[in-house]
């Protein structure tokens, strides 16, 4: 790898020479400008615009534009004339824990070779202490004319520099969350945490850019004279969707990305299951609650329905001899005993009908 930036690293009164080279490469396909009519090249070129004539790379300098449009002319000489110690030095200030770098802060990555057989015992000096310490350095470089701020950690047996941004570049996040009250029930957490369970951990050597292989292989079917596919539209965007639906499906989906049998896991998933019964209890008890409602209704009228005919008549008597029975125990069974030995008053009323039925 080819570096691009030499230096040292300051480590107290310790100086380790080293090479910055880039630890990461852009893989990003970059396309070029044509013109439609004929596939001409479309190029740029850099006029002055009081003159309207093209230059060239060396008749351009750098100018500070003020508010007003003036121009302030500024040279590398001028630039490099100013008292910047971290000109040459990447200068650690302080050793914290990682977790106290905020990743907002993150940007190009680095590593940092020893540049020479001396510089190999005092790098792997720092590399070591970081190590030991479980923490990482806060250090101080100047790169492409201006000073920035790094973390020092190890990575494998190479320490690595990752550029960070200064605390005043961080936008505050005002504003951005939703400004309406959402509340989250516990059913939904329940759900959210089954799916982030099934999915599980990945292996990062596995990702890679789906949309780039898509492209590569647009551009060698148009190279070869083929003719793709056009891949299916996904509308599901924007859609209202049911929440609980929707993490209930991801969590069947992803079971079955992963060979399981939703069915059976359903069941032995806690969570899920827990939710599931959770909304089953919710809909049978408002239908038992209806259905008890219904009965007491029904027995309510009947007991407010007038009688007619004999029928009734025989279960208001019915039920007030049960009454009786229960007030006065011994005295309903000393009248029935009667009413077995002296079946004449029975017959008396027997007569009647029988005379009035002919």
């Amino acid at each position: 790898m080819r570096s691009i930036w030499n230096g040292a690293i300051s480590f107290g009164l310790v100086s380790i020479p080293i090479k910055l080279v880039n630890a990461t490469e852009n893989h990003s396909i970059s396309f070029r400008q044509i013109h439609l009519a004929d596939g001409g090249r479309i190029r740029y070129r850099k006029v002055c615009e009081i003159d309207e004539q093209e230059v060239s790379a060396g008749e351009i300098g750098k100018a500070y534009e003020e508010a007003d449009g003036s121009m302030i002319p500024i040279t590398d000489e001028d630039l490099g004339s100013l008292p910047l110690p971290t000109a040459k030095t990447i200068e650690i200030v302080a050793f914290v824990p990682a977790a106290s770098i905020d990743p907002l802060q993150m940007d190009a990555a680095y590593y940092l070779s020893a540049n020479g057989v001396p510089a190999a015992k005092p790098y792997t000096l720092l590399r070591e202490a970081l190590k030991r310490s479980q923490k990482v350095a806060l250090a101080k470089y100047a790169l492409r004319g201006r000073e920035r701020l790094g973390m020092l950690r190890v990575v494998d047996d190479v320490i690595a520099m990752h550029g960070l941004l200064w605390p005043d570049e961080i936008r505050s996040p005002e504003g951005v969350a939703p400004e309406t009250e959402v509340t989250v029930r516990d059913a939904e957490l329940d759900l959210a945490d089954a799916l982030m369970d099934t999915l599980g951990e990945v292996d990062m050597d596995s990702l890679h850019d789906d949309y780039r292989e898509a492209v590569e292989e647009l551009i060698a079917a148009k190279a070869d004279g083929r003719t793709l596919e056009p891949a299916g539209a996904d509308d599901s965007g924007g859609k209202v969707i049911d929440l609980i639906a929707a993490l209930e499906s991801s969590v069947r989906a992803a079971k079955e990305a992963r060979g399981e049998e939703p069915e059976a896991e359903a069941a032995a998933d806690a969570p899920v299951a827990e939710v599931t019964s959770l909304s089953g209890r919710k809909k049978s008890g408002g239908t038992g609650a209806k259905k008890k409602a219904t009965a007491a209704t029904k027995k309510k009228a009947a007991a407010k329905k007038p009688a007619s005919g004999r029928a009734p008549a025989k279960k208001t008597a019915a039920r007030s001899t049960k009454k009786s029975a229960g007030r006065t125990g011994a005295g309903t069974a000393a009248k029935k005993t009667t009413a077995k030995a002296d079946p004449k008053p029975a017959a008396k009323k027997a007569a009647p009908r029988k005379r009035a039925s002919a």
